[in-house]
């Protein structure tokens, strides 16, 4: 049986997690709770996340809409009938168009039941999502975190929560994955709302350059 958060247990694990975690404590303390980001689950979140591989929210966000409206509907059987000169009206890279064509086989010949996801656990959900050109690791942990609701999803590829935990516990370098990885071992079994936590902080701190996610 898997666990979805609830906004009863995200608040819980905050006032957990900021008991724990004296710098986890300062930043609600100085920005308020964060939210509780939730995508729908499906085939136009998936395409969104490949879209927000390696380039801002915002750009991804424009490539997304213009697409959707290109497209009409924006679902497998569509994508697969929009041209590559549509595609890259919408600004989608030709790499990101095999991506969401590839997503799109997938889910018409059944080799990707997105509709199974929720009943699986987290690891079975990351072998299933990744046998996709185009998903790796981190666009399957987004999609557990924010899509499924898991509670102890902790992104180390995200590079977003690499510069968050360097400005909050005060390192010299930016962490990489695997020290992101020990990092984040005390905040189990909450590293889900943990995440969420070093997002407020890092979209709501100004800095010189804005790191793209992985």
């Amino acid at each position: 049986m898997t666990t979805r958060l609830t906004a009863e247990t995200f608040n819980k694990a905050l006032i957990i997690l900021a008991k724990r975690d004296p710098d986890l404590h300062k930043i609600i303390a100085g920005l308020g709770n964060p939210p509780m980001w939730d995508r729908p689950g499906g085939f136009r979140t998936l395409v969104l996340l490949i879209l927000e591989q390696q380039v801002s929210l915002a750009s991804a966000r424009a490539a997304f809409d213009k697409l959707t409206a290109v497209a009409g509907k924006l679902n497998p059987e569509r994508a697969l009938e929009l041209t590559d000169t549509e595609f890259r009206g919408a600004g989608v890279s030709r790499q990101k168009t095999r991506y969401v064509r590839h997503l799109s086989k997938c889910i018409l010949d059944k080799s990707l039941r997105i509709g199974r996801l929720p009943r699986l656990d987290d690891d079975s959900v990351r072998e299933h999502l990744i046998q996709v050109k185009g998903i790796g690791m981190w666009t399957a942990d987004v999609y557990l975190l924010m899509s499924l609701k898991r509670p102890d999803i902790w992104p180390v590829g995200d590079i977003a929560l690499q510069a968050a935990a360097h400005e909050i516990k005060g390192l010299e370098v930016r962490p990489d994955a695997d020290e992101l990885t020990e990092i984040g071992k005390q905040w189990r079994p909450w590293r889900s709302v943990a995440a969420s936590i070093l997002w407020h902080h890092y979209l709501n701190t100004p800095r010189l350059s804005t790191p793209r996610k992985r």
